[in-house]
């Protein structure tokens, strides 16, 4: 037997034998890279093996010994480093590939870096590459592997000048992906000794542009500069795509200058690059002189700068330039392909120019281009934008015949474009003739059709074409469910959107908060705030998470309602969320809280406001101002106002004028002008809202003169006045009487386009009735019905102006006539006819109007009832008015002072005086009886019976510090005396002198007379009813 190995090595094997048998091991975990074996044992083994591996059957030689079984990384290093030069490199690393089947653990990584560098020394950059590969998917650090390479660099004079191999690591980690990575190893190295070639680095230029990494690009870019390296055109061109990439045309244009000034000279890419950049960012003129320079510097545009000049000119709409570009290919031979055509044909579709597309058609095809599906597509979805579907479908037969085969968006467009038509039968059509060519919608197109049948009201084939989706296996998306959703809340069918939601859940589609947001604004809007809270809670069950919108809906909902305690609790639950509010939240509760008088609850949202910095100061204040102001807490406002002004925030226009219009309607015309005047001084100049809003407080007022004055002098001071202006002064005066200036202002209005609304005309309607001109009112309800702004004030208004004409019957045609015109009639329409009926002693009529009101779901009013008490007061029919007075009460509608007179007096004429003063007792004891409730009440006491009882009840009334008027004592009198009351009579004067209700001075003569003077003089049914007809 060939003896292969020396005694001395034998006996090395022997040894080793025995060790590894007591100690079962010879390696232990790599984690801590400690082995249990001593160093001069694998210093013997590395001496061996280098020298097994000079022989050329190495890999015979290891096998048939022992050493195999005592390799280790370790081991492994120590060789590679031990004779890494005097070997060849190929040898060593088809050592090391062996070393892999027989370590069965995994190897130490600075073999790996010295084996990388052995091979790029020896130019083996293939090899290298596939070591490097190995470690990048042994999943070493970075920083690691980094640090191993450079580490023997340092220590190895031989490995200095090797820098490629970063190089060759960064190209490994580029083409994988890893962007980080590669940048981490070029930043690693650029302050070193290491250089990187310019190549390296536009190669990852060029990877980190297409693939978005943008900040990555900078920093390589930062790095190549601080390299001084000597940028090429390359670099430039890479510089040049990542301005453009970002919008930034303009600084790429620089770029491009720059490049000459450092002595590149740009090329004909880095031109176009810097072409499509300023095209895309729309700046295209730019682009076309970039052109011109090309041309004074000798470089030609080529085919791809031609189509980049048609597109950029085409999506600016400037399809006829695109055109003479086109014809500029013609003349220098160039030949346009079908990018350039179809973009052109695009173009001209987009700006309504099918002829002139077609043309373009045309001449492709004269230019031997052929058409091809891209290009049909563009002409098909022009027609289908335009509405010219005829001309579509005859495009897609002729593809056809061409044996071009439409695709699905082909179809797509013919379904889309017939959508927008409304023509659901050509829609089916399609669909039959792609079920022909086996071809399906995608989720797009039918999305388009469901949002058509949706909008159109066809939400059971929107439902069917659902439900047809999925038995196709085509899952609709959450959009498409969504457009029915919306399409049932438009409807008011709240009940058939939820059911969609729950059906969503069943096929697996998950609603998003979106989906339950639209039933839930539509809910509140309706003001069906159950329905959206149970909306709500179901839509928590089921784990959809509310947003802003959800719970700002109901905020707003809630405070519409006045349910301010449930507002604030959503209003809470937000906050707790962690949900920021809106503005628009803010203000809706601040303003709730306000119009319900719970100012403290107002000032602790808006000191929430203050606490989150929602907006600057002045803004937080104006919303807390201008909401005080609109619902008349004017004081408090007020107060605001000066904390606002003493911070030394001024208020702007807006402030100032809520601030004035809430004085201008409590009739303070005073205080209104006085902030008037200061915000004048300020230098803030008051809008024509301000004026607006002064002119209707002076008509309020009274003071017409000056109103006037202030509509005159509004041109001086550059201000025109709007709708709101004149209507505000053609109410005024018609309120006034002077219907001749109001209709002059009409006029005015007209001459100078400004749109009379339907308050304007309901203004001068209610003037002209109220002077009697019923002709001059047909006139204007005529034309108020033929422009469709007549409303049920409208009508209303006509009704009492023919009432109070005495033509009842053209009243009753009316209310007839408004219910053909689809108006319904309301309370105030038939009170009116009520009240007329009333003063005519027609009760029988007035009976029936009150049958039919309430067979309507009409709720009557006070007023309603108190027309019915005032005619069967006149008729003398006690008991009717008692009913009639039942009925009011059982409808919980609280009866007011003039019906409590009108039941008072009606049991004072009965001889009832005993039940009349027992129910005032009651009443009084009950606090419903207060001010000038009260005070009238008092003279319904004037009928027989004791005049103690009268005395005792006036000795009350002292008691409690309630001093009636001499007015009503009058009235006392006056009754007292009626009923045959005589020498008692002095006892209730003497009381009232007592009380101080009359002077001593006055007699009972002197207040009877009284009473004679100011005896009413008109029905109180006859006062009533002007309230009623200008209700708004």
């Amino acid at each position: 037997m060939v003896h292969l190995f020396s005694p001395k090595i034998s006996t090395l094997i022997i040894c080793q034998r025995r060790i590894i048998k007591k100690t079962g091991f010879l390696c232990v975990s790599l984690k801590s890279h400690q082995y249990c074996h001593s160093s001069p044992q694998i210093e013997a083994a590395v001496a061996e093996i280098s020298k097994i591996l000079k022989h050329n059957n190495w890999q015979f030689l290891l096998e048939s010994s022992h050493l195999p079984q005592n390799l280790n990384p370790d081991v492994v290093h120590s060789v590679l480093q031990s004779i890494h030069f005097s070997l060849h490199p190929r040898r060593l690393l088809d050592f090391f590939e062996w070393s892999n089947q027989h370590v069965g653990t995994a190897q130490n990584l600075h073999s790996y870096s010295i084996l990388a560098l052995v091979l790029c020394s020896s130019n083996l950059y293939a090899p290298a590459i596939t070591v490097l590969t190995n470690v990048v998917e042994a999943r070493f650090s970075v920083s690691d592997v980094h640090g191993s390479i450079l580490k023997l660099c340092n220590e190895c004079a031989r490995f200095r000048s090797t820098g490629v191999v970063f190089e060759l690591l960064i190209d490994v980690y580029r083409k994988r992906g890893m962007w980080n990575a590669a940048v981490d190893v070029f930043l690693g190295i650029k302050g070193g000794n290491f250089r990187i070639s310019l190549l390296c680095c536009n190669s990852l230029l060029k990877d980190l542009l297409r693939c978005g990494r943008m900040e990555l690009f900078w920093k390589v870019y930062g790095g190549m500069l601080e390299m001084k390296l000597s940028l090429d055109v390359y670099t430039y061109g890479s510089v040049i795509g990542a301005h453009c990439k970002v919008g930034n045309a303009r600084e790429a244009k620089n770029v491009l200058f720059e490049m000459e000034e450092n002595g590149c000279d740009p090329n004909l890419i880095a031109y176009n690059i810097v072409i499509k950049g300023l095209c895309r960012s729309g700046v295209i003129d730019e682009a076309l002189q970039l052109k011109m320079t090309m041309a004074e510097k000798g470089l030609a545009p080529d085919k791809y700068t031609y189509t980049i000049f048609i597109e950029g000119l085409c999506q600016q709409k400037r399809s006829s330039e695109a055109k003479l570009i086109l014809e500029e290919m013609y003349e220098r031979g160039l030949s346009p392909d079908h990018i350039a055509y179809t973009a052109l044909m695009n173009g001209f579709m987009g700006e309504g120019a099918v002829d002139e597309a077609f043309r373009i058609k045309d001449a492709m095809v004269a230019h031997g281009v052929k058409l091809n599906l891209v290009t049909y597509n563009a002409l098909i979805h022009g027609l289908c934008q335009t509405g010219n579907m005829e001309m579509a479908t005859s495009l897609v037969r002729e593809m056809i015949k061409l044996g071009i085969n439409p695709e699905t968006q082909t179809y797509s467009y013919l379904i889309q474009g017939n959508c927008r038509e409304r023509n659901m039968e050509k829609v089916s059509e399609v669909l039959v003739w792609m079920n022909e060519r086996n071809l399906a919608p995608s989720a797009y197109t039918f999305s388009a059709m469901i949002d058509e049948l949706s909008r159109t009201g066809d939400l059971e084939q929107a439902n069917l074409l659902l439900k047809y989706m999925t038995e196709r296996g085509i899952k609709p998306s959450i959009v498409s469910y969504m457009t029915v959703i919306k399409g049932y809340v438009k409807e008011g069918k709240y009940e058939e959107g939820m059911r969609i939601l729950d059906d969503m859940w069943q096929k697996g589609v998950f609603p998003d908060v979106f989906c339950y947001n639209s039933i839930i604004i539509g809910l509140s809007k309706a003001k069906r705030m159950d329905e959206a809270e149970t909306c709500f809670v179901a839509m928590k069950k089921k784990g959809v998470k509310p947003n802003a919108y959800t719970l700002g809906t109901l905020i707003s909902g809630y405070t519409e309602i006045g349910e301010m305690d449930i507002a604030e609790r959503y209003f809470m639950e937000m906050l707790d969320q962690g949900i920021s509010p809106h503005l628009y939240n803010y203000t809706s509760l601040i303003d709730g809280l306000c119009k319900t008088g719970r100012t403290v609850q107002a000032f602790s949202i808006f000191n929430v406001m203050l606490e989150r910095h929602l907006l600057p100061d002045m803004h937080i204040y104006s919303v807390l101002i201008i909401s005080l102001s609109k619902n008349g807490k004017l004081l408090e406002a007020m107060r605001i106002f000066s904390n606002f002004c003493d911070m030394g925030l001024v208020p702007d226009a807006y402030v100032y004028t809520s601030l004035i219009s809430g004085f201008c309607k409590q009739g303070d015309m005073t205080k209104a002008f006085s902030l008037y005047n200061e915000m004048s001084q300020k230098g803030i100049t008051p809008t024509i809202v301000t004026y607006n809003a002064l002119i209707a407080g002076l008509f309020k007022s009274g003071d017409l003169e000056r109103a006037n004055g202030v509509f005159a002098g509004l041109s001086v001071k550059g201000l025109i006045p709007n709708k709101v202006t004149y209507a505000t002064m053609i109410d005024g005066y018609c309120k006034s009487a002077n219907l001749g200036e109001a209709f002059r202002l009409l006029k005015e209005m007209q001459l100078k386009a400004v749109p009379a609304d339907g308050f304007v005309y309901n203004a001068l309607l209610n003037g002209c009735c109220k002077n009697g001109d019923m002709q001059k009112a047909l006139s204007l309800f005529n034309e108020m019905i033929e422009k469709g702004i007549a409303s049920v004030l409208t009508f209303n208004t006509m009704i009492d102006g023919f009432c109070k004409s005495g033509v009842l019957t053209k009243a009753v045609e009316l209310v007839e006539d408004m219910v053909d015109k689809q108006i319904m009639p309301n309370h105030v329409t038939f009170t009116i006819i009520i009240t007329h009926y009333s003063k005519m002693g027609d009760m029988e009529e007035a009976e029936k109007l009150l049958a039919e009101m309430q067979k309507r779901n009409i709720v009557p009013t006070n007023v309603t009832y108190t027309s019915l008490l005032h005619g069967y007061s006149k008729v003398g029919d006690q008991s009717k008015m008692l009913a009639i007075f039942k009925d009011l009460v059982a409808k919980g509608i609280e009866p007011d002072e003039v019906v409590y007179k009108l039941i008072f007096d009606a049991l004072s004429e009965g001889g009832n005086l005993d039940k009349a003063l027992k129910d005032w007792n009651e009443l009084l004891g009950k606090g419903i009886l207060k001010g000038k409730v009260s005070e009238i009440l008092i003279g319904t006491w004037c009928g027989g019976g004791d005049i103690s009882v009268v005395l005792g009840l006036l000795a009350e009334m002292s008691e409690q510090g309630y001093k009636p008027s001499v007015t009503t004592c009058s009235i006392l009198a006056y009754g007292l005396q009626r009923v045959g009351f005589g020498e008692e009579l002095h006892k209730v004067i003497d009381a009232m002198v007592s009380y101080g209700w009359v002077p001593p001075s006055m007699s009972l003569i002197d207040l009877v007379n009284q009473y004679r003077r100011e005896d009413i003089q008109s029905d109180p049914s006859v006062q009533a009813t002007p309230e009623v007809a200008c209700q708004i």
